[in-house]
């Protein structure tokens, strides 16, 4: 059988791939990633990643100066599309900046305790900067710096020829975005589009392939699939609810993915050029190894590595905060003191009701909630039948796409992707997760 790779066997005579010091960067660095971000241990107490627990730490270490970091990084984010002269390059840009503004003005009424009544309600915006703005603000960039050697040193590449023959006919995505879709659940939709953006810029995803990522993969984290589950008195059912969600949100993404809009997603690179990923045949571990040592190989220096990652980390972050706050106050602003969610609602009202689940307007407007925060959904639906609530609880965590935090997220990555049709995703994922949970909740519960 003629060898898959003939070049990569050709630069192995001239260059030996495998020795200690590859070896040792490929099984070090990558060990310390995955610990990092994937192996939940408990600390007084408290079961999470390494990298949550870094995180809590921060945050009770120095409670007083936090606010102010996150106020900070807020000023700069207003300030970065203005000084970059991209405020302007397109409409959804003027939008992002102009709220980027609007969330340096509210983050500085809540940091100042100078906020109206309204505001200060705690399910507004102390709920929005305590537990959303803080949270990512941390969590990015000190991710990004373990984010360097979870995908700088080979492990990318060594899962993705692994899992090609998985990936490609299930979800239209190369094996390495495997790599993408377990940092979000186990970490956070933040860092895992973090990766993706980041595989994205070096052209080893397709346009395509990124958005499918960002829009399928990217979802919330295990921490708070607990949240929703202690919220709706779902914990006695941990393991259907979390083994549950997991499998509907990949189900639901590999339906999507078939459809308009993903479907006719262009299907070329960031720069042009791109990397490809080899289809693989014939011994897989063999080459999987062969690519891990060449990427070690040709890797940065660990210094160089972590200040890359931590510099795009930081950018994103100031990105995502001013958005979260002024964007992700409006979807509050929206869903208490007008209808139209009400009104949304009525889109999902005729699934809700025609698979008879309890509270099905109210299930509905749920539904439709899941658009402006990924939590709202839960609170709304705490004193509805359990049918209701563990389908409302999947609805949250695989609809995905939402505006107080993803969807700032996703326009601040360099990926292609317009709100309108991130909109027509989240209605596709929302209508699917509907129609597929509603049975199973009624067979399990």
């Amino acid at each position: 059988m003629a060898n898959p790779n003939p070049q990569l066997d050709s630069q192995l005579h001239t260059k030996p791939l495998t020795n200690g010091n590859n070896i040792l960067k490929f099984v070090v660095f990558s060990a310390i990633g995955i610990f990092m971000f994937f192996i939940p241990i408990s600390i007084n107490g408290t079961s999470s990643i390494m990298l949550d627990h870094i995180v809590t730490y921060i945050q009770k270490s120095v409670p007083g100066v936090i606010p102010y970091y996150a106020l900070l990084v807020i000023l700069l984010g207003a300030i970065y599309p203005f000084y970059t002269k991209t405020w302007n390059k397109d409409g959804i840009s003027v939008f992002f900046s102009v709220f980027k503004i609007i969330g340096l003005v509210v983050a500085c009424l809540l940091v100042f305790k100078l906020e109206p009544k309204w505001l200060a309600d705690p399910d507004m915006g102390p709920f929005l900067f305590n537990k959303l703005v803080i949270s990512v603000g941390l969590l990015v960039p000190i991710g990004s710096v373990f984010l360097a050697l979870l995908v700088g040193y080979g492990l990318l590449e060594f899962i993705g020829v692994l899992m090609q023959p998985v990936m490609r006919p299930v979800w239209k995505t190369p094996g390495r975005s495997a790599v993408d879709a377990v940092a979000s659940f186990v970490g956070s939709y933040s860092i895992g589009l973090l990766i993706t953006n980041r595989v994205f810029k070096e052209g080893k995803y397709t346009v395509k392939e990124a958005a499918i990522i960002a829009t399928g993969f990217s979802t919330v984290s295990a921490t708070f699939m607990i949240v929703v589950a202690k919220t709706l008195d779902l914990m006695d059912m941990w393991n259907l609810y979390f083994w549950g969600t997991l499998v509907i949100t990949f189900i639901v993404t590999a339906l999507t993915v078939r459809i308009w809009p993903l479907r006719s997603m262009s299907d070329e690179y960031f720069d042009g050029e791109g990397k490809p990923e080899e289809l693989v045949k014939g011994d897989r571990f063999k080459h999987a190894w062969k690519e891990a040592m060449e990427a070690a190989q040709n890797s940065p220096s660990l210094g160089k590595n972590i200040w890359m990652n931590l510099k795009d980390g930081f950018i994103m972050t100031m990105s995502i905060l001013p958005s979260i706050l002024s964007v992700g106050l409006l979807g509050l602003v929206l869903a208490e003191f007008t209808p139209v969610f009400d009104i949304i609602g009525y889109i999902f009202y005729p699934i809700t009701a025609l698979f008879h689940l309890p509270d099905p307007l109210l299930a509905a407007k749920a539904s439709a909630l899941s658009i402006a925060e990924m939590f709202l959904p839960a609170l709304l639906v705490t004193g509805s039948a359990i049918v209701t609530k563990f389908v409302i609880a999947v609805v949250s965590v695989s609809a995905i796409i939402f505006f107080s935090a993803l969807i700032p997220c996703i326009v601040s990555t360099d990926i292609p992707i317009s709100l309108p049709k991130l909109l027509i995703i989240w209605l596709e994922r929302v209508i699917l997760t509907l129609i597929i949970t509603i049975p199973i909740a009624f067979l399990f519960l």
